[in-house]
Order: structure tokens, then C-alpha cells, then sequence
């Protein structure tokens, strides 16, 4: 079992250097391509097979390393020893890089989490992309992207983990980017890689900060030293974890590149930022907890983050018309919960409701993904009355909405619960300052409200009401087809259906962590928010329920304007020094070396006319010269 976390994440990478390599070299040296895309056909279904079965060994291989700590830590008991080796060291000339995997009770469940979550989206992927020329490189980088992911999952290292997280913001990047054709795409995938590698410098700073105090990267060398470090190294560290923390798992102020990466196809949306990039942040934080408890402001400050966040992507997800720009909103909301819950200072229930929200959201997203194909757009207001057409998806993103808003028996009325009584917990613990503690309390709450509100209203307007008949063109050659039908192909429904199971019972598989009073007010609140969203739906069903924001409707919509200031302070400063320094290079620097080559050439020029070839010129001119001499030689003598 030793060797057990290296092959979880090395099968998966061999997958994605086969799935590069070999679907297209085996066609090469096949029969001739067919008529009518019949070339991409064998080349896709390879290619399925490569990103599919060592997905599937490492989620055998990720189970059983979880099989028993995993639930021992959700459940708050003693941790496990870990599962592992070292494979060797690397020496800097001063603090070595130990390579070293290893599997715990926290990296054992979110190593199911991530497996489970890709094997999903390979197999959804199938049928969502089966036309699609570039099968095979989207594939093979969403393999690569999981055994990134498990490599940070798995470290024993901090520069190893480091390894992983950079090779998941590349793999985001192009699978964000997969359809680049469209500039909005590829706008999008630069988006995410830009502001999430910003993060990553006071990240790497950070685990610099850790390894250089602790003289080791090793993970458990590190938090072995915390009682010994100073406040002052703790609060450093910390404070730059948090930019990556915010970076990759989309929270304040690094949170805008998440809805604008809903260009990517929809089971990238499920994969990467729903259920296990997002999460990395949220991970590395409950992997170095000690650390962060020891550094109380830090806390505070996490707290403030994750309590606007919380409140503020509810409400933008409550205005928002994109089915998937909803869902990633959500996302951003549901992940403050978590941050606030580790800012209460309960990592178990943070990652309790990690697992659950990865189910969930992933289903929700798959379920969009479904939904999406059959209507052929992403807005919901040219959806509408889609339960008759779509039985199954109905069914699934029902349980999904219900999960989203924690009500029982859903696995996300146990996790959330969890975390709100964490958070009722801060207020009396004298963890986080009074301040922090209260508006951290007050903004769950009412997110609670608004959460219950958004879920309703995607609902409502996605499979209910009249159906709203629109005009669509047939997509373009590389996108998604437009599924004709009652339902979705087998390879996409039967990932949802599985999906399904965990978003509805896996509350059940932890001993719950519940206030019955706290518990009874989330689900009255959830419930709140859903009726008034229901009673202006019930008065005009073809209206958009988000009518309700009245005034702040436009900035909820524009998610309070946060783009648009990053433009005005950042985007548009630089963009002008780049035109500067474009106009400087062009008219100063080429425009010297442009003008001392026509002045080169205007020399030679004149030069030129005096070698002409004209022999009578040459003699002129000699003559002449004679002349002027003789001449000069008379009056000067």
C-alpha cells in the first residue's frame, strides 16, 4: 500500500500522455479517414478509452486508501498514520526538497472526491463531445489535470504540492481555452491563468516563509515546528497562503475569473471549478490548520473575506440569467462558507461540506451541462417547462437545488449545518474577534436566505412555465451539439444519475454535527428565501423572479461592479503603457534604426552618382579637378 498514492497519481499522467500520443499515431497508420468526420470517430473512441481506465484504477487505488481514516476524520476522530514513502531528496544547498507522497485521513477523502469527480466527467464527456475534432487533447488534459490535482492531494511536501497546483492553473487554462475559436474563450482561459498565477507569487512566497523557519518543506516537519515559530513568521506566512487560498479557490478580491471560465465546456465547469481545483485553496488551508490557528489575525482576516464573499456571489448568482454563471456564483458562495468555517476554527466541517458541495455542485453542473445541450443556449430565459422533456435531469437537479439550499435529508443540510454551528460556536470561543465573529454569523445567515432564493429561481425558470421557442442556428463545427430528444445520450445520464446518489445520502455516511435550533433556522430561512422568489414567480410566471432586487438588481447582475473597477484601476493603466511602450518601440527605437538606415542609403545614393560607369563624367571631372588645382596654384602662389 505503500506505493499506493504514487500510482493514484501516475496513472492517470501516463493516461494523459497516451491520450496525446497515441489515438492519432495509431490512426495514422490505419485505413483512411472516411467521409463526413467518420476519420474522427475511431480516434475519439481510443482516445475515450486511454482518458477512462487509469482514471478508473486511481479512483479503486484512492478508495482504498480512504477506506476508514477518511471517515475517522470527517467524523472529528483521532488522525490515522499515514500511507507513503519517500522516493528521495533533492539538495538545493540549503533547505532540501523531499520527494515524498503520502496518504492520510484528510488527503484520503479528497482523494475519493477528485477521482470519483473525474472518472464522472471523462465518462460525461464521451457523449457531450463526441463530435468534437480535439477530443483527444481535451481528454488527455483532463487526466493530466488529475493527477495534478492528486499530486497536491497526496504531497508530503510543499514544493511537490507546489508542482501539482501550477500544473492545474496550465490545465485550466487550456481546457477553459478549449474552444479558442471564440475570443470570448480564449479571453477567459488568460483570465483565469493571470489572476489565479498572481496568487500564486504570495503563495510560493508563503511556503518559502514556512520551509525556511521550519528548515524542511516536509509537511509534517513544518507543522512539527509551529509551537516554535514567532507570531510574526506565522502571520506572514499565512497572509500570502491566503493570496494563493483566494486565487484558486475564487475569493475575494481574486474571485473574478471564475464565472468568466463558464466559456469552457460545461464538464470542465463540473471538474475543475466546482469540485476539485476550487477546492485546492480550501485544502491547503485545512492541511496546514495548525499554522493558520496560531495566527489569529489571519483568521480575522479570512472571516471578513469569506463573509462578504458569501453574501455578495448569492446575490450576484440571484441576478444572473446564465444558467452556468449562476452555478459559478454559487460556487464562489459555497466556498466562503467553507473558508468561514475554518476561520471558526473547524476544519472538519469545512471539509465535510467540501465533499458534499463537490457532489452536488458537480451534479448541478453535469445537469447543466444536460439541459444546455437539449435547449442549445445557457440563458434561462429561453428555457422554461423542461421537466416533460427531461424526467431524469429534472429528478437529479432537483436533489442538487435541494443539497445547494441544505434542505433535509440532502447532504448539504448536514455540512452546512455543520459549519453554521461552527460559526454560532466563534461567537462565544473567542477564536476570532467580536467583529469578525458576528459579521461572519450574520452574512452566513442571510446567505442562507439568498441561497434558497437563487436555487428556487433557476428552478422555476428552468423546468417550469411555458417553454420559450427560439430560433437557434446549428452550432458551429467544434462546439457542443444540441441533443435532439427526450433525454440526454447514456454516456451523460448515467454519470448524473450516480451523482445523484451522493448529493442525496452522503450526509448520512458522517455522525452529524447538528444544533437543532441552528438547524431548524437555516431551513427556515432557505425556505424563506424560496417562497418570496415562488410568490413573484406565482404573479407573472414569464417574469424574472430577480425583479425582486428592484434598484440593485443591475449590480447584482454586475456582480457590484468588481470587474469594472479591476478595469478602470488595472486593466486600462496598463493597457496605455503597453500602447506607450508600442509607440516608443515603433518611433524611438525602430524609428533610429529605420532613419540610420535611410541615411545609409540616401549616402550611398549620392555617392553612386559619382560611379556611374560614364567614362566621358570621369574625365569631366578629372579635367576639372586639374583646372581648380592649376587655378589655385596661380592665385595662391
Amino acid at each position: 500500500m505503500t506505493t499506493f498514492p504514487l500510482l493514484a497519481v501516475l496513472l492517470p499522467f501516463l493516461g494523459a500522455f497516451a491520450g496525446l500520443l497515441l489515438p492519432r499515431l495509431v490512426h495514422r497508420r490505419g485505413p483512411a479517414a472516411g467521409p463526413s468526420g467518420a476519420a474522427g470517430a475511431p480516434v475519439n473512441t481510443r482516445a475515450a478509452w486511454i482518458a477512462v481506465l487509469p482514471t478508473a484504477a486511481s479512483t479503486v487505488l484512492a478508495v482504498w486508501l480512504a477506506w476508514g481514516p477518511g471517515f475517522a476524520f470527517l467524523n472529528g476522530e483521532g488522525a490515522s498514520s499515514p500511507t507513503g514513502r519517500t522516493y528521495g531528496t533533492i539538495v538545493t544547498g540549503g533547505v532540501p526538497i523531499s520527494l515524498t507522497l503520502q496518504a492520510d485521513d484528510l488527503s484520503g477523502v479528497l482523494g475519493v472526491l477528485v477521482t470519483l469527480v473525474a472518472l464522472a466527467v471523462q465518462i460525461y464527456s464521451i457523449g457531450y463531445l463526441r463530435d468534437d475534432p480535439r477530443y483527444p487533447s481535451y481528454s488527455a488534459f483532463i487526466s493530466l489535470f488529475t493527477s495534478a490535482m492528486l499530486l497536491v492531494v497526496y504531497a508530503g511536501d510543499l514544493l511537490v504540492l507546489y508542482v501539482g497546483w501550477e500544473i492545474m492553473g496550465l490545465c485550466s487554462y487550456l481546457l477553459i481555452g478549449h474552444w479558442w475559436e471564440d475570443r470570448g474563450n480564449s479571453r477567459a482561459a488568460v483570465k483565469a491563468f493571470l489572476v489565479t498565477r498572481l496568487g500564486d507569487v504570495g503563495f510560493l512566497f508563503g511556503i518559502f516563509v514556512l520551509g525556511m523557519a521550519a528548515g524542511s518543506f516536509r509537511v509534517a516537519d513544518v507543522l512539527a515546528k509551529v509551537p516554535e515559530m514567532s507570531p510574526a513568521t506565522l502571520v506572514t506566512a499565512t497572509m500570502l497562503l491566503l493570496a494563493g487560498v483566494a486565487g484558486k479557490s475564487a475569493q475575494m478580491p481574486l474571485h473574478t475569473w471564475l464565472p468568466d471560465a463558464m466559456a469552457g465546456p460545461t464538464p470542465i465547469s463540473a471538474l475543475i471549478h466546482a469540485a476539485t481545483m476550487v477546492a485546492a485553496g480550501i485544502f491547503i488551508v485545512a492541511r496546514l490548520f495548525p499554522a493558520f490557528l496560531a495566527a489569529r489575525p489571519t483568521l480575522d482576516v479570512l472571516a471578513v473575506v469569506a463573509a462578504l464573499g458569501m453574501l455578495g456571489a448569492a446575490l450576484a448568482a440571484l441576478a444572473q440569467d446564465d444558467l452556468k454563471r449562476v452555478l459559478a456564483y454559487s460556487t464562489v458562495s459555497q466556498l466562503a462558507y467553507m473558508a468561514g468555517g475554518l476561520a471558526a476554527g473547524s476544519d472538519t466541517s469545512a471539509v465535510f461540506h467540501l465533499v458534499t458541495h463537490g457532489a452536488f455542485k458537480a451534479l448541478l453542473f453535469l445537469c447543466a451541462g444536460v439541459v444546455i445541450h437539449h435547449v442549445g443556449s445557457n440563458l434561462m430565459s429561453q428555457m422554461g417547462g423542461l421537466r416533460r422533456e427531461l424526467p431524469v435531469t429534472f429528478v437529479a437537479m432537483t436533489i442538487g437545488f435541494a443539497a445547494l439550499m441544505g434542505l433535509p435529508p440532502a447532504s448539504g443540510f448536514f455540512s452546512k449545518d455543520s459549519l453554521l454551528v461552527a460559526m454560532d460556536g466563534a461567537l462565544t470561543t473567542g477564536g476570532l474577534t467580536d467583529a469578525a465573529a458576528l459579521l461572519l454569523y450574520a452574512c452566513a445567515l442571510a446567505t442562507v436566505a439568498v441561497t434558497g432564493a437563487y436555487a428556487t429561481r433557476a428552478w422555476l425558470r428552468t423546468f417550469f412555465g411555458e417553454a420559450t421557442p427560439v430560433a437557434l442556428p446549428e452550432p458551429e463545427p467544434g462546439t457542443a451539439h444540441v441533443v435532439h430528444g427526450r433525454e440526454a445520450p447514456r454516456s451523460m445520464l448515467v454519470p448524473v444519475a450516480l451523482l445523484a446518489v451522493p448529493a442525496l445520502l452522503l450526509g448520512f455516511a458522517v455522525e452529524p454535527h447538528l444544533a437543532l435550533g441552528v438547524a431548524a433556522t437555516s431551513v427556515v430561512l432557505a425556505l424563506l428565501g424560496a417562497g418570496v422568489v415562488y410568490a413573484f414567480w406565482r404573479i407573472d410566471p414569464a417574469a424574472d423572479p430577480a425583479r425582486l432586487l428592484g434598484p440593485f438588481r443591475v449590480p447584482c447582475e454586475r456582480a457590484f461592479y468588481v470587474d469594472d473597477l479591476y478595469a478602470a484601476l488595472l486593466v486600462r493603466p496598463v493597457m496605455a503603457l503597453a500602447r506607450l511602450v508600442v509607440s516608443i518601440d515603433d518611433h524611438v527605437v525602430d524609428g533610429a534604426v529605420r532613419g540610420s538606415g535611410r541615411s545609409a542609403r540616401g549616402l550611398s545614393g549620392a555617392l553612386r552618382l559619382a560611379q556611374n560607369g560614364n567614362v566621358q563624367l570621369y574625365v569631366s571631372g578629372l579635367l576639372a579637378g586639374v583646372l581648380l588645382i592649376v587655378v589655385g596654384a596661380v592665385v595662391f602662389a
